[in-house]
């Protein structure tokens, strides 16, 4: 942000400039203003695809993985790390809580390259101050442990530094139907309660800044007071972090720190579109980093369809990173496989988003499938989709070899009037 406020053109901004076809002067304005970020760790510069996420690009997709205190499988998690690269997830989070955290961060770092890799460390700050000293964790240990995965090369954290001591006392007290949803945000409001406290991130964010300054890593404020229940969007609790973020994000950008704002949720479908434009206006146009949105709490063991749905307004409302979920949310661990399903039904959404926020860049590629698909050129249309092989696997599970396929066979549109009808266009 620093070089890009002096006028000078970041050789990160060249190559996001090929990427989006957007100039790189553009690009530079707009990573200077804090409207961009570029997200990693100058430890891992060799490692980490570039890439920028904000206003005017295309919207992309972060995957979470990471064990659990029950089911702790590092070789799975590597597995789902890889099914992440391979289906195109554009960025990666270790939620790890069950093993050895350090040990497994390194090793998701590796399985996931060149992704960049989050975290939350208020996870390992709390798990540790259980662990090593048997009650709650010291303010220090919360900044060790950023310390730590900084130095590790971690590229972006989500810190919930805009729950204040006051909002967590408003929050227990309040008619929510779910209080907070968030893992992060309860355990500090938690520390903040059990300790008459103020939270150390608000409290210390200077010192905070200072550390994340150090490494170019990118903070992603993190939204404990997000609904967690539809009947619960926009309420006070939830407006009320968001000012506090945007107020953070700001002292954030005088010192060159890249930032983005996490948001909700889950939230009905006509909210979706006034929660990205209020986040947008409040922080003069910040990355939004939506977590879903989820349109129904009612699609439980399907709740990958239910966030591509409110993930796809978010996208086309200007949204600029989408959280998947998978089918197992609100149920399980996920699974390998459906962390896949969750990381596809994103992809989806972010593209369907970007037809309407990008216009004829991003409807091209529909075009191309659509010809394809026109012509019957089935190995056209399982390269250009989200899933090839499963695409190509679909198209043959029955036995009948047919030019067209097995819903229309010989009854096709295209085949009745093939002769009528241009001949290959160019895909």
């Amino acid at each position: 942000m620093l070089e890009a406020r002096s006028g000078s053109v970041p050789e990160e901004l060249k190559i996001i400039s090929k990427q989006e076809d957007i100039s790189p002067e553009k690009l530079r304005t707009r990573l200077a203003d804090g409207r961009i970020i570029v997200v990693r760790n100058l430890r891992r510069v060799d490692n980490v695809r570039i890439f920028g996420i904000g206003e005017g690009l295309s919207t992309k997709v972060n995957v979470n993985i990471g064990t659990s205190a029950t089911v702790c499988d590092l070789e799975m998690e590597k597995e789902k790390a890889r099914i992440a690269v391979k289906y195109g997830a554009d960025t990666l989070m270790d939620l790890s809580t069950g093993g050895d955290l350090d040990k497994i961060r390194s090793e998701l770092m590796k399985a996931s390259e060149p992704l960049p890799l989050g975290t939350v460390p208020t996870y390992q700050a709390w798990i540790e101050g259980a662990q090593k000293h048997g009650g709650l964790p010291s303010e220090d240990l919360f900044f060790d442990v950023i310390e730590r995965q900084l130095k590790n090369g971690v590229d972006f954290m989500t810190i919930h530094a805009g729950i204040t001591w006051q909002l967590a006392r408003r929050m227990v007290k309040s008619n929510r139907v779910a209080p907070t949803v968030s893992r992060g945000g309860a355990m500090l409001a938690a520390w903040m309660l059990e300790n008459e406290k103020e939270n150390p991130y608000y409290k210390n964010w200077d010192y905070l800044l200072e550390m994340f300054a150090e490494h170019d890593a990118t903070i992603s404020l993190g939204d404990a007071l997000r609904p967690g229940a539809i009947v619960d969007a926009h309420d006070d609790l939830q407006i009320s972090e968001l000012i506090n973020s945007a107020n953070l994000l700001e002292t954030a950008r005088e010192k060159g720190v890249q930032v983005m704002i996490e948001g909700p949720g889950h939230m009905p479908m006509d909210k979706i579109p006034t929660d990205i434009r209020l986040m947008k206006s409040l922080t003069k146009g910040a990355p939004y980093y939506v977590l879903g949105p989820l349109v129904t709490d009612l699609a439980v063991g399907y709740d990958h369809i239910a966030a591509a749905i409110g993930a796809a307004i978010a996208a086309a409302e200007g949204a600029d990173l989408l959280c998947y979920l998978t089918p197992a949310e609100h149920l399980s661990l996920p699974n390998p496989e459906q962390v896949k399903e969750g990381l596809v039904a994103s992809k989806i959404a972010a593209h369907a988003g970007d037809i309407i926020k990008l216009g004829e860049k991003a409807l091209e590629a529909d075009r191309r499938l659509s010809i394809a698909r026109a012509d019957l050129d089935w190995e056209s249309v399982f390269k250009m989709s989200f899933d090839p092989e499963k695409v190509k696997k679909d198209y043959q599970q029955f036995s009948a070899k047919v030019k067209s396929c097995n819903m229309c066979g010989p009854y096709c549109v295209f085949l009745i009037l093939d002769k009528y009808l241009k001949k290959k266009r160019t895909v």
